[in-house]
């Protein structure tokens, strides 16, 4: 994992602050920095907008989510096939450490 390149890629973006918030919110449908940001503050947590924005491009760089454009100056985030698989098993991660 270490040596070969797209899972060194991977491991440094899952160690970035809030990048398992930002797959998470992927994966529940909040790609959009105000649905986003609502989820966040709804349950106690904090995420900046530059945070979400540098994270969103970066998952989206290693092809776990693709940009869709609202305006010109705005776009939101959706979840791809193996950003979902990613997701799914972060997940179950999570459940098997309780």
């Amino acid at each position: 994992m270490l040596t070969d390149p797209r899972l060194s890629a991977i491991k440094r973006m899952l160690e970035k602050d809030h990048a398992i918030d930002c797959l998470l919110l992927l994966h529940i449908g909040r790609g959009k920095w105000k649905e986003a940001k609502e989820f966040m503050r709804e349950n106690g947590l904090t995420l900046s907008d530059g945070t979400f924005r540098a994270r969103m491009m970066e998952i989206e760089s290693l092809g776990f989510a693709e940009a869709k454009r609202i305006d010109p100056l705005k776009k939101y985030y959706v979840k791809t096939k193996s950003g979902e698989k990613l997701a799914e098993l972060l997940l179950k991660l999570f459940e098997r450490l309780e």
